[in-house]
């Protein structure tokens, strides 16, 4: 089954600053709970570009990590970057952010929104509701936190988060 998580995140600082937070993929780590033991592979360059490909080693038990290869597909400078999967632990993973200034008084709000399917039929499934779903949660709301911390607010009382997680049918 296809899914669909969305997150969209208000932040603090100009859309410039944060993104050349995400154009980094060196950046990666700060935001990734240290459960996962994730790592780059090799050098990854100072800035991401479409057609990039980014190696990584992630945790997905204790004691067992995987491959991980994704692909920048799409850039479009201070909007928009797109990374997909080509080899690693989902069927299908398209992971989409977006930026764009805050047109209710400063900051930048930030989305997420990844397209995935896990694979492995009823396996999957079950696997899914038992575990990945709630492990996916908790590495989004890890990365909102670490991120609101590094773009701390200075006039708002907090920053706003929206989430969902959804089956999508095609």
């Amino acid at each position: 089954m296809i899914r669909q998580l969305y997150r969209e995140q208000t932040l603090a600082g100009e859309l410039a600053q944060v993104w050349e937070f995400f154009a980094s993929p060196k950046n990666l780590n700060a935001i990734t709970p240290g459960d996962l033991t994730f790592r780059i592979v090799g050098e990854a360059p100072a800035r991401m570009y479409a057609g990039q490909m980014i190696e990584y080693r992630i945790g997905v038990l204790p004691g067992i990590t995987t491959r991980w290869l994704t692909e920048i597909t799409h850039v479009r400078e201070l909007e928009y970057f797109v990374d997909e999967q080509r080899i690693g632990p989902y069927r299908l993973w398209h992971h989409e952010h977006h930026f764009a200034a805050d047109p209710s008084g400063g900051g930048v709000v930030m989305t997420d929104r990844v397209t995935y399917e896990v694979g492995f039929g009823p396996i999957g499934e079950a696997l899914h509701a038992a575990w990945i779903g709630r492990q996916l949660k908790g590495i989004f709301d890890y990365r909102a936190a670490r991120i609101a911390a590094l773009f701390p607010e200075r006039d708002r009382k907090s920053t706003r988060l929206n989430s969902s997680h959804r089956c999508i049918s095609y």
